[in-house]
């Protein structure tokens, strides 16, 4: 079963891991994700941009959502920038599955932070 998401995930060629397009917002009051931006994982994270510390928040955070080891998450380019690819050890259509659930959890959560802002 294939799964649709929004964002860009390509398989790196080995077959046991694959490749996610990320933008990042360093400084962020509050860390989560925002969903899908440009066809990117969009994640806001607290930590400064300085010393590889919102790279280092970046890799925590997208291994807690897809319930993976710290190890198995990597940026592998884009160290210095706001778009970020990060190879994550899961194959394609298993991050399609959990990626589909963290969006999933972040348009609840974000609707439900917009309606109570009225």
């Amino acid at each position: 079963m294939s799964v649709d998401v929004p964002i860009e995930i390509v398989d790196d060629g080995s077959g046991r891991a694959c490749v996610l397009a990320v933008r990042t917002q360093p400084n962020a009051r509050r860390e989560r994700c925002v969903g899908s931006w440009n066809n990117m994982l969009k994640i806001a994270v607290s930590a400064p941009p300085e010393r590889g510390r919102a790279n280092e928040r970046v890799r925590e955070l997208v291994a807690e959502w897809l319930a993976l080891r710290l190890a198995d998450v990597e940026i592998v380019a884009g160290e210095s920038s706001r778009s970020k690819r990060v190879r994550i050890r899961l194959p394609l259509a298993e991050a399609r599955v959990r990626l589909a659930r963290v969006l999933a959890n972040a348009a609840r959560e974000n609707g439900a932070r917009s309606k109570g802002a009225k």
